[in-house]
């Protein structure tokens, strides 16, 4: 897309990440990323209009020239996926509203093949486990563990699917391996806890790495989106069906996306060094029954209790008790009541979600003051249990839902 970038000169990834998609801003005159918020644009010559959204509709091609519609495409977006391929290695991005939206585009690209089935190793995200576990998009799922992949492939398997460092267990698999298992059938990495900081799965031989941007590619808590980064095939073709179901990602958050790639080496690395401190820490308390932390680092840990995970969750003050991750400040939640409560209760065990499981995402506040908050939430009585509410002639209320 910019002239001037030579990929034939390696940059490092500290380097990329802070101007890869930006190559073009001097010669525009321009220091920040412009934000381009139109929906549509105007087009005078409407034979070449029909011939380029020919080109797309057959090839799923960007479209050479101004653009056409927000849906087809955006300048500022195609800036963060542009950034976004490079710093993964890959050769192309796109990017989606959400990381399930995302992963709904490639589920759709492999079944408009005839390609159904899925092989997934858990644990994966709660959602993710539920779009493939419930047939919502009639894709049918083997579950395996990592050594079983090979002999779960079938012919009409589209899609081998695996989260390494998973979420929330953070185990982890041999990339390297598990896509040689694979054949010629595409391996999907959800790489959203790692970030290409920490490891790049194309460079495993994986072909298609999935991303969560809200998360650490954002990373402030305060921007949807998702992106796949993958081969040029894939991506046009990822490109027709974002066309198609309209799962495209606003401008703005493609602007905060590609603004936070910009600080994405220096969060991680200094998240994980914090995270790696917790950890050494966490390992010998005697509160703690195990902890989970993967080789390759990063800033999220795992713990299991010996006491009451509720009552860590109801005592800390400085972190907060919030699903999500990858935020600039500590996160703390209990997967088995939200993020991976639509799983099964036996698959959710079984993959080693237990109820005592606690995971955080650690951000960059001062590892003593984190240490100190959950000092005094491990440690802290049994939260007081809250009475219903009664009604004026003594009989329980009616109870009401909270939050999701």
């Amino acid at each position: 897309m910019y002239m001037d970038y030579d990929a034939s000169t390696p940059r490092a990834l500290a380097t990329e990440a802070v101007h890869a998609g930006r190559e073009d801003l001097a010669e525009l005159g321009l220091h920040a990323p412009p934000i381009d918020l139109s929906t549509t644009y105007p087009s005078y010559d409407t034979r070449a209009e029909a011939a380029r959204i020919d080109e797309f509709a057959t090839t799923g091609a960007r479209l050479d020239g101004p653009p056409v519609y927000a849906r087809l495409d955006n300048p500022t977006t195609a800036r963060f996926e542009t950034a976004l391929a490079r710093l993964e290695g890959a050769d192309d991005a796109v990017a989606f509203a959400s990381g399930m939206a995302a992963l709904t585009a490639v589920l759709l690209v492999r079944a408009s093949l005839g390609l159904r089935h899925v092989v997934a190793v858990r644990p994966l995200y709660g959602c993710s486990d539920h779009l493939l576990n419930a047939g919502l998009l009639g894709t049918e799922v083997t579950w395996t563990d990592p050594a079983g992949v090979a002999d779960a492939i079938r012919p009409d398997t589209g899609l081998v699917m695996v989260e390494s460092p998973a979420n929330p267990t953070l185990a982890e698999v041999d990339i390297r391996a598990l896509a040689h298992a694979c054949g010629s059938v595409p391996l999907l990495v959800d790489n959203t806890f790692a970030t290409p900081v920490l490891q790049r799965p194309v460079e495993e031989g994986a072909r298609i790495v999935l991303h969560s941007a809200t998360k650490y590619l954002g990373g402030h808590g305060d921007v949807m989106g998702g992106v796949v980064a993958c081969d040029d095939e894939f991506a046009r073709a990822l490109r027709q069906v974002r066309f198609a179901t309209g799962g495209v990602l606003h401008p703005l958050a493609g602007y905060l996306l590609l603004r936070g790639l910009s600080t994405l080496p220096v969060r991680v690395r200094a998240a994980s060094a914090t995270a790696a401190e917790l950890v050494r820490r966490l390992a010998t308390d005697p509160r703690i029954a195990r902890v989970h932390y993967p080789r390759v680092g990063g800033a999220m840990v795992s713990f299991e209790v010996y006491g009451d995970p509720h009552d860590v969750i109801a005592g800390v003050r400085l972190i907060t008790p919030a699903v999500s991750l990858g935020s600039v400040d500590t996160l703390i939640q209990h997967p088995a009541s939200i993020s991976h409560r639509i799983v099964a209760e036996g698959d959710r065990r079984s993959a080693g979600v237990s109820d005592r499981l606690l995971r955080m995402s650690v951000g960059l506040e001062d590892v003593e003051d984190l240490w100190r908050d959950l000092t005094q939430a491990l440690s802290a009585p049994p939260a007081e249990t809250v009475r219903a509410p009664r009604a004026a002639d003594g009989s329980a209320a009616p109870s009401r839902p909270v939050g999701r």
